[in-house]
């Protein structure tokens, strides 16, 4: 099924986020470790995860569901990464960069959901 995932546009965006962040956050504040760093961490491996559980499944339905899902997890993260760059975790750059990847995940997650909705 990790194959099959593979191909999907949005699952390697999703994934090439999840290395993005684990490099940024690598650079938070020891004392984070176990709290924003931690929490960001969680959210953004639920968005792929989610895709490849989902696909998983086998029906429409269930991976609906499960894309649904990790467009929460996408919207949890850009607010965590809103508050990295608020607490001086990151630059402003920095945050454009993840905040223009996070827009694309997002776009990518709303059409598949979109087709996917489409061929119950």
């Amino acid at each position: 099924m990790y194959k099959d995932c593979n191909k999907l546009i949005v699952w390697r965006k999703a994934h090439a986020l999840v290395l993005k962040i684990y490099e940024t956050t690598s650079n938070f504040p020891r004392e984070e470790l176990f709290g924003l760093t931690s929490q960001i961490r969680r959210a953004v491996v639920s968005i792929p995860s989610n895709i490849v559980e989902g696909k998983a499944r086998g029906s429409s339905k269930d991976y609906k569901r499960f894309l649904l899902m990790a467009r929460g997890s996408l919207e949890e993260t850009k607010y965590q990464i809103l508050l990295a760059r608020d607490l001086n975790y990151i630059s402003g750059r920095e945050y454009k960069e993840i905040f223009s990847n996070m827009d694309e995940v997002g776009r990518l997650l709303g059409g598949l959901i979109k087709a996917v909705d489409g061929r119950k």
